[in-house]
Formats: C-alpha cells, structure tokens, sequence
C-alpha cells in the first residue's frame, strides 16, 4: 500500500539566513521579542513579513492593518517579480551599507528599505488601475518614512537608499538596477508641465546626499552624482558631475559606484 507523500517546502536561503539572524537577535536581546516574532519569527517566507510590515507600519484609523494586509498578500501572490525585487534590495543594502551587519536589520529597521517595498506594492496597484489605494500608500509613505515616491515611477531593483530621509522621485521618473542614493535626493521636474518630465536614471548610479536631478533627463550608466549637486542638463555614462549647476569632473573611478559607494572626487581620474 502506497504511502502519501510528504510535500516539499520550497528552499530559500535568504529567508532561511534572516529567520536565523531571528532566533539570534531573541536571544542576545529577549526585550526585542515581540517585536522580532511579529516581524519575523511568525511567518514562513519573505514576502509574508513583508506584508505584515508594510501594514504594521503604514495602517491608520482611515485604513485598517488586516485591509493594507491583504492587498500586500494579493500583490505578492501576484506579481512575483516584486518579491524577487525586495530580495535584490536587501542583498544591495546588505553589501554596501557598513551599518548594515545582517539581513534582518533592513526588514525590521531600516526606512528605505520599507519605503522602496511599499513603493513597490503601491506601483503594483496603479498598474491594477487602482490610483486611490496608490495614492493612498503613497501619501502614508511620506507621512510615515519622509519618503515620496509617485506609484507610477518605475523602479529597478537592488535599490539602496540610505538614511532615506526626505527622499522625493516624481510621477515620471525612472530608476535603473542596482542605484544607490543618499538622503535628501530629489528627482523632479523644472516646471508645471504634465508630460514626461522627471529624469530617467541608469543603472549602477551612484546620487549623493543632497543632490537634485531635474527634468526629463538622462544620467547615464554607472555615473556618480556628488552631493549637493544640481543637475539639469544629460549625463554620459561612467562620468563624475559636481557642482551647482553639475558639471562633469572626471571618470566615475570604479565599473560600480553604485557598490563602491566612493563618494570622493579626487578618486575620480582627471
């Protein structure tokens, strides 16, 4: 008589690592417990912790943790692409913050990694053509975290955006893969018109604190943005630009600034 199958449980080291860190974190500080179970320790794979965050920290009385909840589970087991976004995000923070030591500190911590998730469940429900509830995120994203991020950006992943603090990317604005950018960065428009008008960034760019790109612009691959510039006009690939308005400097010094995050001038070839 044949016997019935155990059924196999899908493999995720990632997720595996961060429950771990988990247990560890209980242990080393029993006060943080609570918080660590319900963020971590209660769910069996990333995408429900996320879901559970991304509804513990944006819920209020105009909107209820168990509604934000299920629409994070609905986006989820949508889109696939969103998680395997999120994943890429945490290993981008965890290789190039030195603040960052393991896996769970984004999760749980840190606010440009739960901002960039909700962005990513609020672009999700303006493709559904549900502009409301994106708004909405949207609006509880910049109340919550000091980030405002339009849902109709586009957003590549292996984001880091570090201390993310008054963070603002426009309506039209897109991001490549693998960018890192620093607080206070603004990607907007020059003026009221409606068209396509925010700046379109490669991939492996570095943006430094401060710094402003305005305009439908082009920053090229793998450019560095130092802080506090301005920038207004096209950017080449692998080029250094400082100053107000930016100005090309140098090379971009490294294949990858984005992971480099070498943020000095003079390391840039003149």
């Amino acid at each position: 008589m044949s016997q019935a199958r155990k059924p196999l449980h899908r493999v995720d080291p990632v997720w595996d690592r961060i429950s771990q860190e988990a247990q560890r974190a209980v242990l080393d500080e029993p006060l943080m417990g609570g918080l660590i179970h319900a963020c971590i320790l209660h769910h069996d794979s990333l995408e429900k912790a996320l879901s559970y965050r991304f509804s513990a920290k944006l819920h209020s009385n105009e909107m209820s943790q168990i509604i934000l909840r299920d629409i994070a589970d609905e986006a989820f087991a949508d889109d696939r692409s969103i998680v395997e976004s999120a994943q890429a995000d945490l290993m981008a923070i965890y290789e190039r913050d030195p603040a960052c030591h393991r896996l769970l500190q984004p999760i749980v911590f840190f606010k440009g990694f739960q901002a960039i998730q909700a962005y990513r469940i609020a672009h999700w429900l303006w493709a559904q053509g549900r502009k409301d509830l994106s708004y909405f995120v949207q609006m509880r994203v910049s109340e919550i975290f000091g980030v405002d991020i339009h849902p109709a950006a586009t957003i590549g992943k292996g984001i880091m955006i570090d201390h993310a603090h008054s963070i603002v990317i426009g309506e039209t604005a897109v991001v490549g893969d693998n960018v890192s950018m620093l607080h206070s960065v603004t990607l907007g428009g020059t003026g009221k018109e409606e068209e396509d008008r925010h700046p379109k960034i490669g991939d492996g760019v570095l943006i430094g604190a401060g710094a402003k790109v305005l305009g439908n612009i082009k920053v090229g691959h793998c450019s560095r943005i130092a802080a506090g510039s301005v920038v207004l006009a096209d950017i080449p690939p692998c080029k250094t630009v400082a100053g107000v308005p930016a100005k090309i400097v140098g090379e971009a010094g490294c294949d990858q600034p984005s992971v480099s995050m070498d943020q000095l001038i003079s390391s840039a070839p003149q």
